[in-house]
């Protein structure tokens, strides 16, 4: 659920700073001396509410830009609310009219970078965020898409610089979720645990921050097989925002976890009603094959490539996802393509574990086996990355690294999706 929520399709979270910034409202950083806005919908409105008065807004006053980027970046707030990819479409043809009215404005910039960052193009993110970082060198905003985009192009030492700075400078929630993250991908679940906790307390803007901030607390505690202590953090989320997906679906994963696949069935059916994002839906067919709903299975499947050829359409990259499903669902041959084409483009750890995977699908053992070291290099105890890593090695047969990286699996056999957890036996 972890790779669910950060990693996978639903990288949705790339968005978060943005998020926090349209919930707190007002202008952004370098528009602060031109003449203020008329009044937006309060905080705690509906992004619906939001959509509409800002809409309202940017036709009394076409020509302000700093409009228009709120405008955007509450549109890619409504693709985090409904996985709908057709907003990303709207998002850039509003941060698109804000940079045609102010060139290299520090806060249209952010916005463009978060909406490249959502859509898997992270040099074209990186790009933006530093430019919008020397555009604007005393304000903060950049900082979360800045470091989104060098992690996901495994530039992890700048990543790590820039993530230093963002804390320094405004130790808030956006930045500790950040830290989490970072220190996960490090095998510190300990410390992004602690962190995560940091920014629960540090609380956001509007509820949905704070359920947001809770499920990936889940996410951790799964990963440390507390599934009791993940179960009530998606709990917690609940109370924040009934109904919140990303929590729906880490209780249908605590569900995979105790062996009740008909409840998780029932659970994930229904997120996927209001939030059909690829990952969910592949949870969802993994728990159906491992009930022996074969068919169903198969139909829902079906719906995932369904779902990405709207992304793509979409502007959104997801051959990394589309690697991995590909190797266990589909054509490996095809894995295998979408698999360096991903490296090529973010040669990333998680690249890495997708074309390594996918190259052991297609019957390359030895040669996957690099790639598995790549993807563990920083010390990741993600146990779907040691899963991967282990049956590689046996099939290379390197029986000494396998039992390594098997037993690491076992041990966070609670994240895994019903799928893995099958290839764990």
């Amino acid at each position: 659920m972890r790779r669910i929520l950060i990693a996978a399709i639903a990288t949705f979270a790339v968005a978060l700073p943005v998020a926090i910034l349209m919930a707190r409202g007002g202008a952004p950083p370098n528009e602060s001396a031109a003449k203020a806005l008329p009044p937006a919908a309060p905080p705690n409105a509906s992004t619906d509410v939001r959509i509409r008065d800002l809409q309202a807004t940017v036709r009394a006053a076409p020509k302000r830009a700093d409009g228009w980027t709120l405008l955007a970046g509450a549109y890619l707030q409504k693709v985090r609310e409904t996985g709908d990819a057709g907003f990303y479409v709207r998002a850039q043809g509003a941060v698109d009219r804000a940079l045609k009215l102010r060139p290299g404005d520090a806060g249209a910039l952010t916005q463009r970078s978060a909406l490249e960052l959502s859509r898997h193009n992270f040099r074209a993110g990186l790009a933006d965020a530093q430019r919008a970082r020397a555009a604007a060198p005393a304000i903060n905003q950049p900082f979360g898409t800045l470091v989104d985009a060098l992690v996901e192009l495994g530039r992890y030492d700048a990543a790590g610089r820039a993530l230093q700075e963002m804390v320094d400078r405004d130790p808030n929630l956006a930045a500790y979720a950040r830290v989490s993250y970072f220190r996960e991908l490090h095998g510190d679940l300990r410390g992004a645990l602690s962190a995560m906790q940091d920014a629960v307390s540090a609380g956001g803007a509007v509820p949905e921050n704070d359920a947001y901030v809770r499920s990936l607390v889940g996410g951790l505690q799964l990963q440390r097989g507390r599934v009791g202590a993940a179960e009530r953090a998606y709990r917690g989320a609940l109370q924040a925002v009934p109904g919140y997906p990303a929590a729906e679906a880490g209780l249908a994963q605590t569900d995979v976890a105790r062996g009740r696949f008909a409840p998780a069935i029932a659970r994930l059916s229904r997120v996927i009603e209001r939030l059909p994002l690829p990952a969910y839906v592949i949870a969802l067919g993994e728990a159906q094959a491992a009930a022996g709903r074969r068919a169903a299975a198969r139909q829902t499947f079906d719906l995932v490539r369904v779902e990405v050829m709207l992304q793509q359409r979409a502007g959104v990259n997801a051959d990394v996802e589309l690697a991995l499903f590909e190797a266990d669902h589909g054509s490996p041959r095809r894995a295998v393509d979408l698999g360096r084409r991903a490296w090529a483009a973010a040669p990333s750890v998680r690249s890495a574990d997708a074309l390594g995977w996918a190259l052991h699908k297609a019957g390359h053992a030895r040669a996957a086996l690099g790639w598995a070291r790549r993807a563990l290099a920083l010390g990741s105890r993600d146990p779907a990355f040691l899963l991967h890593a282990g049956l590689i090695a046996r099939a290379a047969d390197r029986p000494d690294l396998a039992k390594r990286w098997l037993a690491g699996a076992r041990a966070g056999r609670a994240a895994l999706t019903a799928g893995l957890r099958e290839q764990l036996r």
